[in-house]
C-alpha cells in the first residue's frame, strides 16, 4: 500500500508518494526529481547517497522514505544560494576535489554536517567525518584540503 511522506526539502514543503519499502534516495530522484543524491552501491558502503536528516548524515539508500515524514531533509542541490555557491561548493572546485564528480555530493554533505557541529575541525576530525565515504577518482587529500579550506572561508565570514 502507498503511503504519502511529507517533509521539509532544502527549506521547501514537500509531499510524495512512497511504495511500501520505499528508500528517501528513490522518493528523492524519481518523485521528487533531486537526482543530487548519487544512487552509487545501494547497500551503504559508498556515501554516494548521503543527505542531511535534520542536519545529521544518513545514507538514503538505506533509509526508508517514511523514516523523513516531517523532518528536514538538505542534499546539496540546496546549498547554493542561486547562483552564489556554498563556501564548500566553492572549495571542492578551486581545490580540484572531484573528478568524475560521483561521490562529490555525499562528500559535501557529509563536510557540511561535520562544518555546522565543529566550525574549525582538525585534519583527524575531517578525514572520521568523511570515512564513510568512497571515493574512487580524486583520491583523497583534495578533498580534505577543500573541506579545511571551507572551514577557514566560514570562519572568515563570521
Amino acid at each position: 500500500m502507498v503511503t504519502a511522506v511529507s517533509f521539509t526539502l532544502n527549506g521547501t514543503a514537500v509531499a510524495a508518494v512512497a511504495e511500501p519499502a520505499e528508500t528517501l534516495l528513490s522518493v528523492l530522484r524519481h518523485r521528487l526529481g533531486d537526482t543530487s543524491p548519487k544512487a552509487g552501491c545501494l547497500q551503504g558502503t559508498c556515501g554516494a547517497c548521503t543527505v542531511l536528516l535534520d542536519g545529521e548524515p544518513v545514507l538514503s539508500c538505506l533509509l526508508l522514505a517514511d523514516a523523513a515524514e516531517g523532518r528536514r531533509v538538505e542534499t546539496v542541490r540546496g546549498l547554493a544560494d542561486g547562483p552564489t555557491l556554498h563556501p564548500l561548493q566553492e572549495a571542492f572546485m578551486d581545490r580540484f576535489a572531484a573528478q568524475c564528480g560521483f561521490c562529490t555530493p555525499g562528500m559535501i554533505m557529509a563536510a557540511k554536517a561535520l562544518l555546522d557541529r565543529n566550525p574549525n575541525p582538525t585534519r583527524e576530525e575531517v578525514i572520521e567525518a568523511i570515512s564513510g565515504n568512497v571515493c574512487r577518482c580524486t583520491g583523497y587529500l583534495p578533498i580534505i584540503e577543500a573541506i579545511l579550506e571551507a572551514a577557514r572561508r566560514l570562519a572568515a565570514r563570521r
